[in-house]
């Protein structure tokens, strides 16, 4: 009789989401670390019986048995962080904070191993066949990732840096829960049509639907109750078109203050972070954090990257002073009080005012030719010309975490399947972490039989549901987020390197977002438009007079977006340089006010935006000391 495979455990193929249970978690993980420690234990046997000798080490003896024992933990830990982000849960939070010191110590005693270390560097002195450029760059990778995690250091160093290893994970899943529950637990209910005045009727659909979920059975989009909130398919539409400035004014404080104070106060983790993450780096022989960080990216050093920042910053810093004045004279000519005094709140509503002055063109008029499945369908199509693929629907072939999800499937010209991924588009404010993400289920490879492993990917969304009998109806911005993040996915998809450590984006990390916002510019090609743009009601594509004011209106406001990713770099860089609580007091203050070199008006004093920033705080990849890496691409 064969024994069941805990669905947990299996290690391979698609995960079966709906079978995996917080218990599951609490039972299984500690069973698979016992197993791959034992692995562990018995390949450094082997190694050091091989390393007896002074024969050359074989590929294969030193790093496909490693390969499989580090795939085996990435594919059951990294399906419980995927349900952790898609269906979170507190049973679930629970049950991976109970695991995670865990699953960090076996990393740790994985990157730590004098024996693996000593193997990796037989292997690159004296390899048995010759290296290829790939797995040169694999060892090479490797070693520096040994670096990173510790295997150089004295036993009592050693020691601290695997405690602090352990807290950093902690605090990092423990920031991530607190934006996900400020966003959640904030809310409004609006009962007077002045509040929602200017509105358009999609915001006022989605606030309605909102209201009713919360209890308001007889709310409508006309009438109300009209319950705002803080998640993106509500909030954005709000700043950007209510007319009730107080208003615009309470949900923008709320939005850039989340997770600041009381129980879900980031501020303490965050100097905690940014104190363990400056040890770490001492202890590894860098001057900080940021120099840990771009010793694997593509730029040279801190310097090189500052120099960046700043001839970008002189460029768009006149240009930004242009707009802001531009905006005031807008405001000045539709009467409003606050023309001369624009604050925070004030700029994505002006904002919008201008776009349709200047060009006659309104964001929400745009949205009836973006229906989701059009927009995937056109997608598809222009993948197909691109990149000789054909993506087609496999929705029902594949476990799913919830009903809203898509699978489908990557075919070549031929027929033959390459890649498949799914696609999980729709906000669910309560569950879901909030943006927009790729991620690896499966990486290509070779399984321990040697048969290829094709990749999967996740596709995450957070965008407006549909509501009736109406598709999502998508924002442009909304398009070229999909189209960014689908760029990531063909990078990670289309690959032919057969090794999962080096396949797809797993690149440098200023690299990385270069295919991503290549992809973008399609969304401005007419001949591409046309296969994905078509209206929801009609087929028509969008018109060329439209279109010639989409064109026109295309570098609206881009200084004061420059700005902003620059000033989002620049703090970032900062804190992961020179930040000393002793010297610069409160981290919120003092992002605030190197934020504020890059804001064209007045950030508020409860501006709290780094208690939300996961790109750097919540994040195992490489933003943190690295959020420079979408100017680095985007100049590439």
């Amino acid at each position: 009789m064969t024994a069941t495979i805990s669905p947990l455990l299996r290690g391979q193929g698609l995960p079966e989401y709906s079978a995996i249970t917080p218990e599951m978690v609490s039972s299984d993980i500690p069973a698979l670390l016992e197993a791959l420690n034992d692995e562990f234990n018995a390949l450094e046997l082997r190694l050091e019986q091989a390393m007896s000798s002074d024969a050359p080490l074989p590929w294969d003896t030193v790093m496909l048995p490693m390969q499989r024992i580090s795939e085996r933990l990435r594919w059951s830990w990294g399906v419980v962080s995927h349900l952790n982000g898609v269906c979170n849960s507190k049973e679930l939070r629970e049950a991976h904070a109970a695991q995670q010191p865990e699953v960090v110590r076996l990393g740790n005693r994985l990157g730590q191993s004098q024996v693996l270390h000593r193997a990796l560097n037989r292997l690159r002195e004296q390899p048995a066949q010759p290296l290829s450029e790939t797995r040169q760059r694999i060892l090479s990778a490797e070693l520096l990732s040994m670096r990173h995690r510790g295997v150089g250091l004295e036993p009592d160093v050693q020691s601290a840096f695997n405690q602090s290893s352990e807290r950093l994970a902690a605090l990092s899943t423990q920031f991530s829960n607190h934006v996900l529950d400020a966003t959640q637990q904030w809310t409004l209910m609006l009962t007077d049509p002045e509040q929602v005045a200017g509105l358009p009727q999609r915001a006022l659909d989605a606030l309605a639907a909102a209201a009713r979920d919360a209890g308001e059975s007889d709310a409508t989009a006309a009438a109300g109750p009209w319950l705002l909130g803080l998640d993106m398919p509500r909030y954005l539409p709000f700043l950007t078109h209510a007319r009730n400035r107080d208003l615009r004014e309470t949900v923008y404080r709320a939005h850039v203050s989340r997770a600041s104070d009381g129980e879900l106060d980031n501020r303490t983790l965050i100097e905690e972070i940014l104190s363990l993450r400056m040890e770490q780096a001492g202890r590894l022989g860098y001057r900080h954090w940021a120099d840990v960080s771009l010793a694997a990216k593509m730029a040279d050093d801190v310097d090189a990257v500052e120099a960046l920042l700043e001839e970008l910053r002189a460029a768009a810093l006149p240009a930004a002073e242009r707009e802001l004045a531009e905006l005031k004279a807008c405001a000045t000519r539709q009467g409003a009080a606050e023309a001369e005094t624009l604050a925070a709140w004030d700029v994505p509503y002006w904002s919008e005012q201008l776009r349709r002055e200047r060009f006659d063109l309104d964001q929400e008029a745009l949205r009836p030719w973006f229906p989701l499945p059009q927009v995937l369908e056109g997608l598809f199509g222009l993948c197909n010309r691109l990149f000789d693929v054909e993506i087609r629907a496999a929705d029902g072939d594949a476990p799913v975490w919830h009903p809203d999800v898509r699978y489908f499937r990557v075919h070549g010209r031929d027929g033959s399947p390459m890649a498949a991924f799914y696609l999980d588009p729709f906000s669910r404010p309560a569950s879901k972490r909030g943006g927009a993400w790729m991620d690896e289920c499966l990486g290509r490879s070779r399984s321990a039989e040697g048969q290829p492993v094709l990749p999967v990917a996740y596709l995450i969304c957070n965008q407006t549901p549909p509501v009736g009998d109406t598709p999502s109806l998508m924002s442009f911005e909304e398009v070229e987020t999909l189209f960014h993040e689908f760029g990531h996915l063909m990078h990670h998809l289309l690959t032919e390197v057969e090794v999962r450590s080096l396949a797809g984006t797993n690149v440098a990390w200023d690299f990385v977002e270069l295919p991503s916002q290549i992809m973008e510019n399609w969304c401005w090609e007419r001949e591409a438009l046309d296969l994905f743009a078509r209206h929801h009601e009609t087929g028509a594509t969008i018109p060329d007079e439209l279109f010639a004011r989409m064109q026109r209106a295309r570098n609206h406001r881009a200084a004061y977006r420059a700005m902003r990713q620059l000033g989002f770099a620049t703090v970032d860089l900062a804190l992961h340089t020179r930040y000393e609580p002793t010297r610069d007091g409160d981290v919120i203050r003092h992002a605030r006010a190197l934020a504020q070199d890059f804001s064209a008006t007045p950030l508020p004093d409860d501006y709290s935006m780094i208690t939300g920033f996961g790109h750097l705080f919540a994040s195992s990849v490489g933003y943190a000391a690295g959020y420079y890496s979408y100017k680095w691409a985007e100049v590439l």
